[in-house]
């Protein structure tokens, strides 16, 4: 995918907000752990970067899931399989 700077910029502040909100809610962290946690999962990548931004290709959501409950855990918390509403709720 190919954005400008300022739109990539805009999106990796989203991801990161959408990652400690999950870590926070479902991962029982404090403000500051999920936003350090969401820091190192989404850390900024130069323009010139391979790969710029392949971890966007899920969303945070899945991601804070994999950090918290690990792998398979849509098989044994089938009801975080899909974001909640509260997460959509968050633009």
């Amino acid at each position: 995918m190919e954005w400008t700077e300022e739109e990539y910029a805009e999106y990796l502040r989203g991801e990161r907000r959408r990652f400690a909100w999950v870590m926070r809610r479902h991962g029982g962290l404090t403000s500051a752990e999920a936003e350090a946690v969401a820091l190192e999962q989404y850390p900024y990548e130069a323009s010139d970067a391979p790969c710029r931004g392949l971890v966007f290709h899920d969303e945070a959501w899945h991601w804070a899931m994999l950090k918290i409950h690990n792998h398979l855990y849509w098989v044994e918390h089938p009801d975080l399989a899909q974001p909640s509403a509260e997460y959509r709720a968050l633009g």
